[in-house]
């Protein structure tokens, strides 16, 4: 099942279910007004909605429409929690090691994971737009994932029932802004402005065989200013699963439903599967120049696309698609 949220003017939008070629859709009100109300009930709800899905997938939709990214906002236009992961140790091992800092052993076995801003995401195809390029402006691709409620002290064997959905992440990161506050010892917050999300979310079972241990296994392809900068496959050199990030947050409290946990940036330790952001990009180039980074962070007017296709070349959950702006205020 494929689920959007429409525009509408206000805050939450209309929940909206999606064909799985992308092209059709049919809006939910009937059954819920958003996804987070189908998520706050959803042994009830989802059979509803799947119903509507098969219904469009065979071409019975009722008042169905020509389904368009434009018109959607993040599949959760804001949640109660979004808490980011790095699960691809790749990429902290590398960036570590371009600034010579030691990666401690425990990063191996104990994820990495910080809590962002989730009161303002940004849809698949709106601009992102701030106030300065001296920021150093960077993306990131990700893959999370939308649970359930999880109760604290969850075992991993079974996190994975929990999880209701997965979607695709631009992790924004202002890359100049995150030495000054790390260094204060107490984490991430104006380096880490609103994030994108794809167009829909997807239940588990539209991966097919690519779901598997709590991961994806597909390539993740990101595209900055037309141009294919990386692919690495989801699946490969993930240390921690999805189970195993959802178990980490539950370990001292519960997740409500509508919690989105984050992959962190998906990182191939092969180098000809490029990158999913540019942090990792310059971190090669100093460790192979004597400390010089070449790459320059994105610029007003850039832009950058993540999309993930199925082993037929189809896309699964649409395309995040953005420009970089310069914010004004109105």
């Amino acid at each position: 099942m494929k689920l959007a949220t429409i525009k509408d003017g206000t805050r939450n939008g209309q929940l909206a279910v999606v064909s799985r070629d992308l092209k059709t859709a049919q809006l939910a009100d009937g059954i819920a007004p958003s996804l987070q109300h189908a998520l706050d009930d959803w042994n009830f709800i989802a059979p509803q909605l799947d119903a509507v899905y098969e219904r469009l997938n065979a071409g019975r939709g009722i008042n169905s429409f020509e389904f368009d990214p434009k018109n959607c906002m993040a599949p959760l236009p804001r949640a109660y929690q979004w808490a980011d992961g790095s699960s691809y140790v790749n990429h902290v091992e590398l960036v570590r090691k371009a600034r010579n800092a030691d990666m401690p052993e425990s990063f191996w076995h104990d994820p990495l994971m910080y809590q962002g801003g989730s009161d303002d995401f940004i849809g698949p195809t709106d601009d992102i737009a701030l106030l300065s390029e001296e920021w150093g402006i960077d993306f990131e691709s990700e893959i999370a994932v939308i649970t359930g409620d999880v109760p604290m002290g969850v075992k991993v064997q079974h996190a994975s029932e929990h999880i209701r959905l997965l979607m695709l992440v631009n992790d924004v990161s202002l890359r100049n802004l995150i030495p000054a506050e790390l260094a204060k010892g107490f984490g991430f917050f104006q380096s880490k402005p609103a994030s994108s999300f794809s167009p829909v979310a997807v239940t588990p079972d539209e991966l097919g065989d690519a779901w598997k241990e709590g991961k994806v296994h597909l390539p993740l392809r990101s595209t900055w200013n037309e141009t294919l900068v990386g692919q690495p496959n989801a699946g490969v050199d993930m240390v921690f699963s999805f189970p195993q990030l959802i178990t980490h947050l539950c370990k001292t409290r519960n997740a409500r439903a509508g919690t989105i946990i984050g992959s962190g940036t998906v990182s191939n330790k092969d180098p000809k599967k490029g990158y999913s952001c540019i942090a990792e990009k310059r971190a090669l180039e100093m460790i192979a120049n004597e400390g010089q980074a070449t790459t320059e962070f994105m610029k007003f007017g850039d832009k950058i696309r993540i999309e993930m296709l199925d082993k037929n070349g189809k896309s699964i959950f649409g395309a995040i698609d953005q420009s970089v702006v310069e914010y004004s205020a109105s």
